[in-house]
């Protein structure tokens, strides 16, 4: 047909009718021709666009990776700086009779449950310091080797501290109770004690300072039967979280002479 066409042309429209003819016929192929061969460029150019759409989610994909690791990482050392620096506070205020530790072990005994700290004899310590952090009371170093200690955690069900109200100076014995916290037993009925007061170390019996912070009353019942108060207490300290701790190195000669005098007995 495009022959045709070309041969109509050629001798000056002689074919008149023919050329009429095949312009009725070729023209609506032509038209579908050219009609497919844009649909197709359309096609590839969508295809192009789309799988370019597809390269660029997965660069943005891997930017938002890389930033939101990077904003992890930022928010980790954030949160370490803002612990060390507690920990420094703590230290400047208690003074240089503390002894800094960190914790590389765990003991999830129900009875003893212990951490294991990364200082012991070399580093002066012995059994029977007290072990601080800066939200209260952690424990009592129970046994030391060279380069190690373990330490009896203050929520331990074997652990007990003469403690007392802060607010009246009401006394009893903080009983650990493992996940549940603390117990304070032995607190009369009568005794003025309620949700939210602070309990802190008693002092007496020579192992820990009085007024160290230990936890707070969550809360209080009076049982029909006995004389003494059910008080729950919430510690102060998240055991659950320990990384590093201070031991109390500011009474190391009196626990010596006290053992040595035990040994003598």
């Amino acid at each position: 047909m495009v022959g045709l066409l070309l041969l109509a042309s050629l001798l000056g429209g002689g074919f008149g009718a023919l050329h009429k003819l095949t312009l009725d016929l070729v023209g609506p192929l032509e038209s579908a021709v050219s009609r497919s061969l844009s649909g197709v460029i359309t096609v590839k150019d969508d295809y192009l666009a789309l799988f370019n759409v597809r390269e660029d989610n997965k660069r943005l994909a891997a930017l938002v990776d890389k930033y939101m690791q990077e904003l992890a990482e930022r928010r980790e050392s954030y949160h370490k700086f803002k612990h060390y620096e507690e920990l420094l506070d703590f230290k400047k205020q208690e003074g240089f009779g503390l002894l800094t530790a960190r914790v590389v072990g765990k003991d999830p005994a129900l009875w003893f449950q212990t951490i294991i700290i990364d200082r012991g004899a070399e580093d002066d310590v012995v059994e029977g310091m007290v072990v601080l952090g800066p939200s209260g009371v952690i424990g009592q170093i129970i046994h030391t080797s060279e380069s190690y200690s373990k330490v009896l955690l203050a929520n331990a069900p074997s652990s007990a501290i003469d403690a007392m109200v802060q607010k009246n100076r009401v006394r009893g014995i903080l009983k650990g109770a493992g996940a549940n916290g603390y117990v304070l037993e032995y607190v009369l009925k009568n005794a003025d004690v309620v949700e939210g007061d602070y309990i802190v170390t008693a002092g007496i019996g020579g192992i820990f300072q009085s007024g160290i912070p230990l936890g707070q009353v969550s809360s209080v019942r009076s049982l029909e039967r006995g004389m003494f108060l059910e008080i729950k207490v919430r510690p102060s300290v998240d055991f659950q979280k320990l990384e590093e701790v201070f031991v109390d190195l500011t009474d190391r000669k009196k626990i010596l002479n006290e053992m040595y005098s035990g040994a003598d007995r």
